[in-house]
């Protein structure tokens, strides 16, 4: 909590002058940092709509041994561009999302630091999903190289036209890169620059500690794929050689190029969820933070450690064996600071007031199943285990198990814990916590059978497999028809509510943060007068009240 003065700032004029306060402002060119927050999750949640039914169908494909759903190159076309929406156009906007939207809010700001950039980071987002999308429209279809996109299968051109799936691809990919170095220049520059008198930095909410770390590494590692993937454009298109072997060039290049920034990439979308866990467990648990300092710095160091993790994605790859030990030991080094954080979470919660809310059913089933995938992630560094299931069905169950067990659900917590704060109306319990149960049912049971599919040596990326394998892929099948369904009362409680929901005061959790001590939703330019933090954030800290108010400091009281 932030013990708060309030110093006399005028209130500046909108940046958009005119801009149309009614549902339109969703559709405009706004440089609102809450309505561009609020953009980036509803055009990240269709595009997740769109990746959630292409696995769908690759599910019903592999719910019997033989490929007798859709042709193969259809079943290739389908998985590449599934991982592709998930991560590009689903993990990475809606936390860009949340954290445009919050970032400003919680440290006192009226903006972020460069609002017309912020829009057109935003507007790439519709641009790429729709050039993405377009590679369904072309001759020969969407590309079918994976996500991963590895020459020399990416460089080749059956058609024999310019403009192929795996050119759009490659361009889409591309611009992505772009938009997220912009949005993390503005996020790093506004956490750096517009915190509120008196808020140093470690009397920030973990959450922005989180968020910069997350987009420090989109600024050092998201250049190297973007690189690549421009030079992979120049060799499919105008005769260039960086990667193809036709030609001299080295395809394990690219892969270097690739998982340089695609393992820390992973960094990216999960910090931000363990911010999002630093924020909720303390709220309905009514206990503050444990170990606050620890858990703000051990995530820069994840950062810097994630540098150097990048090649036990290619321990198959001819990589020698010295570098091999190497990379082992960093990969499994990142699980300490990692394991402080859990040690934290748990301390929080241990002996507290709990409040079984949706938004603390998520976070705890999130945490449950970051765990599982922590322990099969420090299975998968080690060289000789990672050999064994090396491209087997155990290497996609591990990363769903973060993906969407551990980041999806993390998501869900945060839009429904500040949801009243965003749209002023509540959501309906009942609704949320039959999305939870679905959700946490179907993680298990689409993603469980996979590492024991894995572990039998089922291999990844085939539409057909031996019948041996049949018992597991129909369980993970169902889990997967299962997650579809989940999000239907997800969508109706969030429409529904948006709607006509009961009206949200500024604070109807007594939580903690800048961004509950304004109205819901927070005016244009958040503060009528620029907050002055005079004390550690109460639950971070020290004990000491909220705001110089009676109802502060019965929440102060209540808490320790």
């Amino acid at each position: 909590m932030t013990d708060l003065s309030l110093e006399t700032a005028p209130k500046r004029e909108q940046p958009v002058p005119g801009e149309p306060e009614n549902w339109r402002r969703f559709f405009s060119f706004s440089t609102d940092h809450k309505v561009i927050g609020i953009q980036y999750m509803v055009v990240a949640f269709v595009f997740f709509l769109i990746g959630g039914f292409l696995a769908m169908v690759m599910r019903g494909e592999l719910i019997t041994p033989e490929a007798d759903l859709i042709d193969r190159t259809v079943y290739n076309a389908l998985f590449t561009m599934h991982g592709t929406i998930m991560l590009f156009m689903w993990t990475f906007p809606v936390l860009n999302g949340l954290a445009n939207y919050l970032v400003p809010l919680q440290i006192g700001a009226r903006d972020m630091a460069f609002p017309r950039l912020n829009a057109v980071a935003f507007w790439l987002v519709p641009v790429f999903g729709v050039i993405l999308m377009a590679s369904f429209l072309v001759p020969g279809g969407p590309a079918q190289a994976g996500w991963w996109s590895y020459p020399p299968v990416s460089l080749q051109n059956p058609t024999g036209n310019l403009i192929n799936g795996q050119f759009l691809w490659i361009l889409a990919v591309a611009l992505s890169g772009i938009s997220s170095i912009m949005g993390g220049v503005n996020i790093v520059t506004t956490i750096i620059r517009m915190r509120a008198p008196g808020m140093t930095f470690f009397k920030m909410p973990v959450f922005c500690w989180a968020v910069a770390a997350a987009q420090t590494i989109q600024l050092f590692g998201l250049p190297a794929l973007t690189a690549g993937a421009v030079m992979l454009l120049f060799d499919l298109t105008v005769g260039t050689s960086f990667f193809d072997p036709a030609k001299g060039g080295d395809p394990v290049l690219f892969q270097h190029f690739f998982w340089f920034y695609s393992h820390p990439a992973v960094y990216v979308i999960i910090l931000p969820v363990f911010g999002i866990f630093s924020e909720v467990f303390p709220v309905y648990a009514r206990k503050p933070l444990f170990g606050y300092h620890f858990v703000a710095v051990s995530s820069f160091v994840i950062t810097g450690l994630s540098a150097i993790v990048w090649v036990h994605h290619m321990f198959a790859s001819g990589t020698p064996g010295w570098m091999r030990m190497l990379f082992m030991a960093t990969s499994m080094a990142i699980s300490v600071p990692t394991g402080v954080k859990i040690f934290a979470w748990v301390a929080t919660i241990w002996g507290g007031k709990i409040r079984l809310t949706t938004p603390m059913l998520f976070a705890l089933g999130g945490l449950v199943n970051f765990l599982f995938a922590g322990i099969t992630g420090i299975m998968l560094a080690a060289v000789p285990f990672d050999i064994h299931v090396n491209n087997t069905y155990f290497v996609v169950g591990h990363f769903h198990y973060v993906i969407y067990g551990a980041a999806v659900m993390g998501i869900y917590a945060a839009i429904y814990h500040w949801f009243p704060k965003m749209t002023g109306r509540m959501y309906y319990e009942g609704l949320g916590k039959l999305h939870f149960v679905l959700t946490f049912a179907g993680v298990a049971l689409n993603f469980v059978p996979m590492h024991f599919a894995g572990l039998m040596g089922m291999p990844r990326r085939v539409a057909s497999y031996d019948p041996e394998f049949a018992y597991w892929n129909v369980l993970a099948s169902l889990g997967g028809f299962l997650l579809g369904v989940s999000t239907l009362p997800f969508l109706l409680n969030m429409i529904s509510s948006w709607i006509q929901g009961e009206k949200a005061p500024a604070n109807p959790w007594r939580a903690i943060g800048l961004e509950w001590l304004v109205a819901s939703p927070p005016p244009h330019e958040n503060f009528a007068e620029i907050p002055t933090v005079v004390s550690a954030p109460y639950g971070y800290g020290k004990n000491e009240p909220l705001i110089a108010s009676q109802a502060s400091t019965e929440l102060a009281s209540e808490l320790s």
